[in-house]
């Protein structure tokens, strides 16, 4: 059974940063792409970033390009997600996805998902 378990949410002041990690386990994580989304209030769950199995390649959706970094270390089974110089409308729950299949940009590419971590950027 595949299970991934974010942590590293909170409350931090616009500007400041968290790292999220997303722990997974029951897959072959190391040929695992991997994603995360998110989901505020009354809006749709949206692409955050991504990065494939071997790590050489990563995708950003373009609210979070310069400011998150997404990492992943195959022999923690974990991917990151360093989020920096956050801001208000980055509040959000942050869902760690396993990638299945086509684009890395959308929600139905992805087959297993976290419980998710609340992230909020006080202003």
């Amino acid at each position: 059974q595949v299970q991934l378990v974010e942590s590293g949410g909170g409350l931090v002041q616009a500007g400041g940063s968290l790292r999220l990690s997303c722990a997974a386990s029951g897959l072959t994580f190391s040929t695992a792409s991997m994603g995360w989304f998110r989901q505020a209030p009354g809006k749709e769950r949206e692409f955050v970033s991504a990065i494939r199995w071997s790590g050489g390649s990563t995708y950003y959706a373009d609210s979070v390009k310069g400011r998150f970094t997404i990492s992943r270390d195959n022999a923690k089974n974990t991917v990151y997600l360093q989020m920096n110089s956050l801001k208000p409308e980055d509040t959000a729950v942050y869902y760690c996805a396993g990638h299945y299949g086509g684009s890395y940009y959308i929600r139905n590419s992805y087959r297993y998902w976290g419980q998710g971590t609340q992230v909020t950027v006080s202003a």
